[in-house]
């Protein structure tokens, strides 16, 4: 894996060189390197998982620097006015260099397989969105649109990392464990194509764009799901 420069390595990390941009020296955690990343497919290559992206702790630093940030709360006016339901908490930021890191932890070389009609991935959106359901919380069936980049960079995978689920809490042991929040893929005549359970670390990746699949986010019943997402560039 190739480090850029002024980048340095230090107890198997990436440690980011830059003035008051890096991980390090924002309130996102540094993330250790992965070299043993394993993509798991759910049907065929348009979706896929790749377990433990995350570690526990790195996972448990991304919530609590989120909410030491403050979630804003996201909604939508649903079918009625030609909208996807949707009901939870959102933080955006635009971070060229947490988007950088996220890629180099592995992805770039575990991805490198991926191609779009002869364009290749090259990167994250800087574009990093955090959500947050709460009971009752969920987002209605919708599709994920490309995004043009710039520079002839364009988006056409969805990238969802789970910062909590499965057998573990997502911040500490006194907070209740996650029940609900499935991640649900449909095919044609809304034939069931797919549910994905958050488990703490795990990425998904979704084709998105003009074969997006429709997909929603299944009502949380206990606790609260946390989600870090971007997209895949292609160029």
């Amino acid at each position: 894996m190739k480090k850029r420069m002024g980048d340095r390595k230090k107890d198997g990390k990436i440690v980011k060189k830059s003035k008051k941009t890096s991980t390090e020296e924002s309130n996102w955690p540094v993330i250790k390197l992965k070299t043993d990343l394993r993509i798991t497919r759910l049907k065929d290559l348009d979706l896929f998982t790749v377990q433990n992206f995350l570690t526990a702790a790195e996972s448990k630093a991304f919530i609590k620097a989120a909410e030491s940030i403050g979630f804003v709360h996201q909604g939508s006016l649903g079918p009625a006015k030609g909208e996807a339901y949707r009901d939870n908490d959102r933080i955006a930021v635009n971070d060229p260099v947490l988007a950088d890191t996220l890629w180099e932890t592995g992805l770039s070389k575990l991805l490198s397989h991926l191609t779009i009609r002869g364009k290749v991935s090259v990167g994250l959106n800087p574009n990093i969105r955090l959500y947050r359901y709460k009971v009752g919380q969920r987002f209605g069936r919708h599709i994920d649109e490309s995004v043009n980049l710039g520079e002839g960079k364009h988006t056409h995978y969805t990238m969802l990392i789970y910062l909590n689920g499965g057998d573990v809490n997502g911040l500490d042991d006194s907070i209740e464990p996650l029940v609900g929040g499935e991640t649900v893929f449909y095919g044609s005549r809304n034939s069931l194509v797919a549910e994905v359970t958050p488990t703490q670390g795990m990425a998904l990746f979704h084709i998105h764009g003009a074969k997006c699949m429709l997909h929603e986010s299944h009502n949380v019943t206990k606790g609260a799901k946390y989600i870090l997402r971007s997209d895949v560039a292609f160029a």
